[in-house]
């Protein structure tokens, strides 16, 4: 993890600080055992052409890996056909307009779908992305969700893009 990784999160007392127009949310490793480590922060910060998504993660496993927006702010596990399910108190992925339909960030299906975070060899994921359909008022009090595979944007062969299990999450206050 870099070192500008663990000194935001040593400075943050809370889940999140904001600033000005920007948020920074601390992400913790999830399991269904629970909220896990701190693994890094993603900072939330506003443009002309949308929300700017920058994450400082490590310890994720390489490759590409769903990421969403969820409509509960919390990242705590809940029961499923009575399972523990890792982050299933967050909800589902963010649908103001109730379309049910995973399209991807710049589709007309539900606002929670973000561009895939793409993880380096190392575990690392820095790279800043645009969600064109939202705006920090849109996040703030929901969570941010890291899908342990990959997501394709569609609802077939599997819902939601196929991403798999929830493996990080962080509450956005």
């Amino acid at each position: 993890m870099q070192i500008r990784t663990l000194l935001l999160a040593a400075l943050i007392s809370t889940p999140m600080m904001s600033l000005a127009a920007e948020k920074i949310v601390v992400i913790n490793a999830i399991s269904d055992s629970g909220i896990g480590p701190i693994i890094g922060v993603i900072k939330f910060s506003d443009s002309d052409k949308g929300l700017i998504v920058d994450p400082d993660i490590g310890t994720l496993t390489p490759g590409e890996h769903g990421f969403h927006i969820h409509e509960k702010p919390n990242c705590g596990v809940a029961e499923k056909d009575g399972k523990k399910v890792a982050g299933l108190a967050a909800g589902g992925h963010f649908d103001p307009a109730k379309s049910s339909k995973h399209e991807g960030p710049e589709g007309h299906g539900h606002h929670g779908d973000l561009p895939a975070l793409q993880v380096n060899e190392d575990g690392s994921a820095t790279r800043a992305m645009l969600a064109p359909r939202l705006k920090l008022a849109d996040v703030t009090g929901r969570a941010i969700m890291i899908h342990e595979g990959g997501d394709n944007y569609s609802d077939d062969p599997k819902p939601l893009g196929g991403g798999g299990a929830r493996v990080a999450c962080g509450v956005i206050e």
